[in-house]
């Protein structure tokens, strides 16, 4: 019995990968298939998510936050003409 309990603690703290035995960890070639999908569906989420990011913040706030400056300023400064 404590030749077991040895053995367990010597896989244990074998290394990260240690618990996962390589019989268990076989994948059919679908399942790899099915993740590398997955794998570029998310990729592509996430280059659609920077992309619209991109056009709402730099293409639309920026330009109303300059417009808006401008409108101010330039109230500002009619208002300062017609005193």
């Amino acid at each position: 019995m404590t030749d077991v309990t040895d053995l367990s603690k010597k896989i244990a703290n074998k290394g990260d990968n240690s618990l996962i035995l390589p019989d268990l960890n076989l994948q059919s070639q679908e399942d790899v298939e099915l993740e590398q999908k997955l794998r570029e569906l998310k990729f592509k989420q996430e280059l659609r998510k920077d992309w619209i990011l991109f056009i709402v913040r730099d293409v639309v706030i920026f330009p109303a936050a300059i417009l808006f400056i401008f409108a101010v300023s330039g109230y500002s400064l009619f208002t300062q003409i017609h005193r």
